[in-house]
């Protein structure tokens, strides 16, 4: 008949006679042990565990496992290396009787895991669990009582400024720049005989612009064509394109096309 059991994490399947290596119990060697958690013996599977099964050993030697090789290098810090070895502790065991009712009754103590073991006995011996240098420094601190620093007294807060009085601020008014020119004199409210020249035809006017022209009064080219200088400047601000006027000379312009309207 077989079972398996469950211990140090692992689970096993085992038959009378078998020698095992398990994780560390705490246990010397020859003494009797019983591992309680049981998942299956023989047709029985449990529901995780199968109850009041067990399966009972006998605890050959204390062990180690075959030492493995930890080997760490960091590349960002290209001189930072570290091997480090380790030897898993286990417990060599010989499987005796599989119990499949009875293992509470049975008087022999459970096999319970031996890790730490070593640090547990060292502690109750009085030693001290290892520790490294840095570790026992800070012990060492910890266990020193703090003497309590005597409080400064709070600085008296200064009194805050009396907030001086705003003024209200006067309300600016903005002087109203004169308009440079004069008005022209030939301006329109609407075209004659309710029909326009074509004002695109002179150099640097588009449709925009003409539509502002119309909203000024101007619908015809024998108006431009009779402006003066300073009607030229008030003409200027009104189009927003100062200088244009006598840069592209549409006062010539308009003569000519006046002579063929």
């Amino acid at each position: 008949m077989f079972a398996v059991l469950k211990t140090g994490g692992k689970q096993y399947k085992v038959t009378s006679g078998d020698v095992l290596r398990v994780e560390k119990l705490n246990a010397a060697a020859g003494d009797q042990v019983q591992f309680n958690e049981i998942l299956m013996v023989g047709s029985t599977v449990g529901a995780p565990l199968v109850a009041d099964a067990g399966v009972q050993a006998e605890v050959i030697d204390q062990i180690k496992g075959e030492k493995t090789i930890n080997f760490v290098k960091r590349r960002r810090k290209h001189s930072s290396a570290r091997k480090k070895g380790h030897r898993q502790q286990l417990t060599l065991v010989r499987i005796g009787d599989i119990l499949e009712k009875g293992a509470e009754k049975s008087g022999v103590k459970a096999a319970v895991s031996g890790a730490g073991l070593v640090v547990a006995q060292a502690i109750l011996a009085g030693k001290g669990a290892p520790e490294s240098k840095k570790a026992a420094a800070a012990a060492a601190r910890a266990s020193t009582p703090k003497a309590d620093a005597p409080k400064k007294a709070a600085a008296p807060k200064k009194a805050a400024a009396p907030k001086k009085a705003v003024k209200a601020a006067a309300p600016e008014v903005e002087a109203e720049t004169p308009n440079p020119g004069t008005k022209p004199a030939n301006l329109l409210k609407e075209a004659r005989d309710g029909k326009a020249d074509d004002l695109k035809k002179i150099s640097g006017v588009g449709p925009v612009l003409e539509k502002t022209l119309h909203e000024n009064g101007v619908f015809h080219f024998d108006q431009v064509a009779a402006w003066t200088k300073d009607e030229i400047a008030y003409m200027d601000e009104q189009l927003s394109f100062k200088g244009r006027i006598e840069r592209d000379d549409w006062l010539a312009q308009a003569a000519e096309f006046a002579k063929d309207a």
